[in-house]
């Protein structure tokens, strides 16, 4: 059916990521500044006056909603780019999701979540006639 994958990332990886996804035909995703720590709890800084914890920590939120099927490819691209090898680089989770519906045309289900030429069902559809 369909996932709805929601992944918080680094900001400075933001463009990265979404350049690795627009290649592979992901061009649906929404973008969202977030604050918030994981397992590390923030950072603990030092001044002149002395260290302090900051616990919120900004990152980014991408959320994308796709076919089943095109999941593990698309956690893999952004596990790929979002990587820098240090605590903080993230998390992403796997949602199922129900039923989708465009608004405009009522379409359900896979169709709503096509864009048309250019997508990952498309280029993957080509792929297939390619081969």
């Amino acid at each position: 059916m369909t996932k709805k994958i929601e992944a918080f990332i680094r900001e400075e990886k933001l463009q990265e990521v979404k350049n690795a996804l627009h290649e592979i035909g992901i061009l649906g995703m929404n973008v969202f500044e977030v604050q918030g720590h994981g397992r590390g709890g923030g950072i603990t800084l030092a001044g002149r006056s002395g260290t302090y914890k900051v616990d919120m920590l900004p990152r980014i939120q991408l959320n994308i909603v796709l076919s089943d099927h095109n999941v593990d490819k698309t956690i893999e691209v952004i596990q790929k780019c979002a990587c820098t090898g240090n605590s903080g680089d993230g998390v992403i989770f796997i949602y199922p999701i129900e039923d989708v519906l465009r608004i405009r045309t009522g379409e359900r289900g896979r169709e709503a979540l096509m864009y048309g030429a250019g997508d990952i069902d498309s280029k993957e559809k080509q792929e297939e006639l390619a081969a």
